[in-house]
């Protein structure tokens, strides 16, 4: 009986134990992810923004596509738009749905392989379609409602639509590129309806 009864009461122990491990884990991974540190956007001393670090490492949400093929030979954008957000961005947009300031989308621009027919699509072993290439440059926007008040908030960059990326860019006039997104992003100036994972 003493034996049944000290058994039964380390496996009480040890339960309560790795409850409260448990507890302790989530409760230190909730932190984390409620005070992750975010990455803000960079500016030199004449205003231009510096070119972010660490993108590939972001959230990615989406990659539309218009090649030239489809589009006369002319797309405006003929690449891949591989776009990401700022993680810690993303954590607040997740609990708010809301992109907060100092949000940073950041847009890789990627190549197509050359294409073997009319539409400008290939056939590799996978099927036809369009495949990612080499990389073309980057555009970045930041929110700022104060910085970019004239341009509903955000501000809009080019590093080159070639590569290698410039380390700097100047803003674009809002008639260059914010007038497209106040006319028809579907939030805030972003292409959510592009992006399922920001289209909450």
């Amino acid at each position: 009986m003493r034996r049944r009864l000290l058994a039964v009461t380390a496996s009480v122990a040890s339960g309560m134990i790795v409850m409260a491990l448990a507890v302790q884990w989530l409760s230190s991974s909730s932190a984390q992810t409620q005070t992750r540190p975010r990455y803000l956007p960079e500016y030199a001393a004449n205003g231009d923004l510096l070119l972010p670090k660490n993108f590939h490492e972001w959230v990615y949400v989406g990659s539309p596509l218009t090649p030239n093929a489809l589009n006369g030979g002319e797309a405006g954008f003929p690449e891949y738009h591989n776009v990401y957000i700022e993680p810690g961005s993303y954590e607040i947009f997740k609990q708010t749905h809301e992109f907060p300031e100092g949000t940073i989308m950041f847009k890789e621009l990627q190549l197509t392989q050359p294409g073997q027919n009319p539409d400008g699509s290939r056939s590799e072993p996978s099927g036809r379609g369009y495949f990612p290439a080499a990389f073309n440059g980057a555009d970045v926007t930041v929110k700022d409602s104060k910085r970019y008040a004239d341009s509903g908030g955000w501000g809009f960059y080019n590093f080159n639509h070639h590569e290698p990326k410039a380390p700097t860019s100047q803003v674009k006039a809002k008639n260059d590129c914010a007038y497209c997104h106040i006319a028809s992003a579907k939030k805030d100036q972003v292409w959510t309806q592009f992006y399922p994972l920001l289209d909450k």
